[in-house]
């Protein structure tokens, strides 16, 4: 799925003012994340991310993404 032109600027929001996400992707529970840099990784977009809860840092590629919500 291709992320639309609003939840790219949740996502680029969010990256700016270290906002918390929702992510959903197929066949996956909804998973919290702090995102920290938005980059091309093996020629995929990919969010740098830290699991608010853990601390745990994490890639998740933008093309795997189903939902993507901003925290309120």
């Amino acid at each position: 799925m291709n992320l639309t032109h609003t939840q790219y600027e949740v996502l680029e929001r969010a990256v700016a003012r270290g906002e918390r996400l929702a992510i959903r992707r197929p066949g996956r529970r909804e998973l919290v994340v702090i995102p920290l840099a938005l980059r091309i990784r093996d020629g995929r977009e990919a969010i740098d991310a830290r699991n608010p809860t853990t601390g745990d840092d994490m890639t998740i590629y933008v093309d795997d993404i189903e939902v993507l919500e901003a925290m309120p």
